[in-house]
């Protein structure tokens, strides 16, 4: 899952990323609300967690021009206030959720799922593609009979081509979703990865293949014998 968390208290920011880092979730973190409203218009986020009380934007700024943006992603806003006036609010401009500080990391997390659920009406287990299947839960490829374990970022990338089989995905957007804005990734750490889940589909005997689309990116394939 790839988090943004806007909160300008910069300890509290720093715990909210530690938290998510233990559940292998990828975290971008941003400090006011026009960085905020800049880094959730990408459009590369499955929760957006937000404080209400920011410098240059405030929360409630920042919802009501995703909404009007036609920017969906969930949105779970933080704040110390506790009336209901300001929740009422903040529900009306487009948030999806509502905490207030302090809060539990249980009761964080939970809701985080909560919310990334409601981006569908189903709540996928696995995926497919020709005659792979990749585990959701496990982390597991199959084809046929024989199985692998994946690495995380191994299965990032591929829970990332699977998930949009028809796309090819450039490396810089492959890096963003996968290692987050604000890493210091590159392209040869795009190409290790595909390098690993090729030498996985070989072992597994699939006819699945990472093709490479020159100067574009990478997509995936089904071989035909």
């Amino acid at each position: 899952m790839h988090i943004l968390v806007v909160e300008d208290e910069i300890r509290l920011a720093e715990a909210l990323g530690q938290i998510m880092a233990e559940q292998k979730y990828t975290v971008d973190i941003v400090h006011d609300g026009w960085a905020g409203l800049d880094y959730a218009m990408s459009g590369l986020y499955d929760v957006i967690v937000l404080d209400v009380m920011l410098p240059k934007r405030s929360g409630f700024e920042v919802v009501r021009a995703l909404r009007a943006n036609k920017n969906t992603t969930p949105v779970l806003l933080l704040t110390a206030k506790d009336e209901i006036t300001d929740k009422v609010a903040g529900l009306d401009c487009g948030a999806d959720d509502y905490m207030t500080k302090p809060f539990s990391a249980e009761e964080l997390l939970a809701r985080i799922r909560a919310l990334s659920r409601r981006q569908g009406d189903v709540v996928l287990e696995e995926l497919s593609f020709a005659d792979l299947t990749l585990n959701l839960s496990t982390y597991s490829l199959s084809c046929g009979h024989k199985s692998v374990h994946l690495g995380f970022k191994e299965y990032q990338v591929l829970k990332l081509l699977m998930s949009n089989p028809k796309l090819v995905f450039p490396k810089e957007d492959m890096i963003i979703k996968v290692w987050g804005m604000e890493s210091g990734a590159e392209y040869n750490n795009v190409e290790a990865y595909i390098s690993f889940l090729r030498k996985k589909f070989f072992f597994l005997g699939s006819k699945v293949n990472i093709s490479t689309v020159r100067k574009v990116g990478y997509r995936l394939e089904a071989v035909e014998p």
